[in-house]
């Protein structure tokens, strides 16, 4: 009959069990360039809708093109991160970031240029004015 001396080996006491931690269910995913990819489909999808609603666009012209400099404000740095995490996740959603990026530019550009426009017409509806008077 043995006797258990209740001693256990130098490996037992040493080694302790940890748990491994359970992954959240964010680990995999891109978050950045998800939103980025929202983003920029959101800005497209107000673009569309200048073309397709005119004359609604004329009235809250300036809400929609606040809207689409703000998506593609959003878009842009949201792309370059979703980027940066593609790599680290082997390229998951890094077309989706791209897309976001380049789509966010053309947002603001676009924004831009609705500005411009509105300040020519202003300036134009103003020499008119003038010019009758």
């Amino acid at each position: 009959m043995t006797r258990s001396t209740g001693n256990t080996s130098s490996t037992d006491s040493t080694t302790r069990h940890r748990p491994e931690p359970t992954p959240t269910p964010t680990a995999g995913r891109n978050t950045p360039a998800r939103i980025s990819f929202w983003a920029a489909a959101c800005g497209l999808g107000l673009i569309a809708a200048i073309f397709l609603t005119p004359l609604f666009w004329i009235g809250f012209g300036g809400y929609y093109t606040f809207a689409m400099a703000a998506f593609g404000v959003v878009a842009v740095p949201a792309g370059h991160l979703g980027r940066r995490r593609a790599k680290r996740l082997g390229g998951r959603d890094r077309g989706a970031a791209l897309f976001g990026i380049l789509t966010g530019w053309l947002l603001i550009l676009t924004a831009l240029l609705i500005v411009v426009a509105y300040a020519g017409l202003i300036a134009g509806v103003a020499v008119l004015v003038d010019s009758a008077a």
